[in-house]
């Protein structure tokens, strides 16, 4: 399989750096190869084109993202805390890596439908496991009963969403890692109804 192949992950890193300091439309497919370091051929032994290499590192980076999560949540009881762990977790992967932040919030947000809901798609992953995260706090009575969870789950992504764009919109001059508590705490009291 492509995925496993060394030059596929070095091409998907090359081009978040390349789309974040050149915008995605004059991300050109050979200053990708340049940055990853293999010629322009290559590149389209693994990517149909640049649209795809842009889905592509979408599903790759949040495909690891829900991964990790399913693996750190296995060991928690509560939701709140589940919730918790996802919200830091969202925020210390995008702190960390400032070139993916400004991919995800700003160069995935094209015009194009077409990759819109290429994108949307990769995001039902993402959204199923908050989903979970609340369906698991009503049945414990962690969350309200009366939780309306599509609601909540908008309200959530949204907010981890927009928190993350405000810093990226402000040259990332403080700490996004600082945010993930006062997040939480914020959605939580939303979710428990009081």
């Amino acid at each position: 399989m492509k995925k496993n192949k060394p030059k596929y992950k070095q091409i998907i890193d090359a081009a978040v750096i390349v789309i974040a300091e050149n915008g995605y439309h004059q991300a050109q497919v050979s200053k990708i190869a340049k940055q990853a370091g293999v010629a322009d051929g290559t590149i389209y032994l693994y990517f149909k084109n640049k649209e795809d290499i842009l889905i592509s590192l979408f599903e790759e980076k949040m495909g690891s993202l829900i991964e990790n999560l399913n693996e750190m949540m296995a060991g928690k009881e509560s939701a709140a805390e589940k919730l918790l762990m996802m919200i830091e977790t969202h925020f210390n992967l995008l702190s960390g890596d400032r070139h993916l932040a400004i991919v995800t919030q700003l160069e995935l947000r094209q015009s194009n439908k077409e990759l819109r809901l290429r994108i949307n798609d990769v995001l039902k992953g993402y959204l199923k496991l908050i989903d979970k995260i609340l369906n698991e706090g009503k049945e414990s009575g962690e969350f309200s009963q009366q939780l309306d969870v599509r609601l909540a789950r908008q309200m959530i992504f949204g907010t981890m969403d927009e928190t993350v764009t405000s810093w990226v919109m402000n040259d990332q001059k403080y700490d996004l890692q600082a945010l993930y508590k006062p997040v939480h705490q914020l959605l939580i009291s939303g979710l428990r109804g009081s």
